[in-house]
């Protein structure tokens, strides 16, 4: 890993699938005066839905992504279910401190913490709580996107997941989006050391 753009940040997102840190994080990448690009993580897996290379995610092969990781070319990386690894390519890291931005992320709760003891000094790493694990259930449900089969398996993560949040430097209680979302732009803001930020941003 190069050394770091002087000024770059590293802002974490981590949660249970279904928190909403996704919909977070889209909303802070709205606001330019925090001066944040999104971080793609790369998978194993197959795209679903909508879903483009190099947008999304980069889409590798399973033989592709070993290849990276015996080549030592991930900051982070998981294997979150048999054979379906994510992870963050440093190249990926070091693409957005050239551009004298902010890395914000979207990523598993073990990469996150990863992340956050590599550069403990220039990262802030918020857990997304959700209301709970019976509400989990049925915002996935509502996604359409997985068999009732992985369902059940994220859940029986999201259980694991929640007891890694008191290792992180905040954590937001997603029980209402608008709140948390004011929570959160006021988190970065302060983390980044914007002045005048606003309660009433959403």
């Amino acid at each position: 890993m190069k050394e770091r753009q002087q000024g770059g940040k590293l802002i974490i997102f981590s949660a249970p699938s279904g928190s909403g840190k996704t919909t977070i994080v889209k909303h802070l990448l709205q606001h330019p005066e925090l001066n944040l690009e999104f971080s793609i993580s790369a998978t194993s897996r197959a795209p679903r839905g909508e879903e483009k290379d190099g947008e999304h995610y980069y889409f590798l092969s399973l033989e592709d992504f070993k290849s990276h990781i015996k080549k030592g070319d991930f900051l982070e990386w998981e294997e979150v279910y048999r054979d379906n690894f994510y992870g963050t390519l440093s190249s990926e890291v070091e693409r957005i401190w050239a551009k004298g931005k902010n890395v914000i992320f979207d990523i598993d709760v073990a990469g996150g913490l990863r992340i956050k003891r590599k550069f403990p000094e220039e990262t802030l790493a918020v857990f997304v709580k959700p209301p709970s694990i019976d509400e989990l259930k049925i915002r996935l449900k509502k996604r359409k996107t997985e068999t009732e089969d992985k369902i059940n398996m994220r859940i029986a993560k999201a259980s694991v997941e929640l007891a890694t949040a008191p290792q992180f430097d905040v954590i937001i209680k997603n029980y209402d989006l608008e709140t948390a979302k004011k929570e959160a732009y006021n988190l970065v803001a302060n983390f980044i050391g914007l002045s005048n930020q606003d309660d009433t941003v959403a």
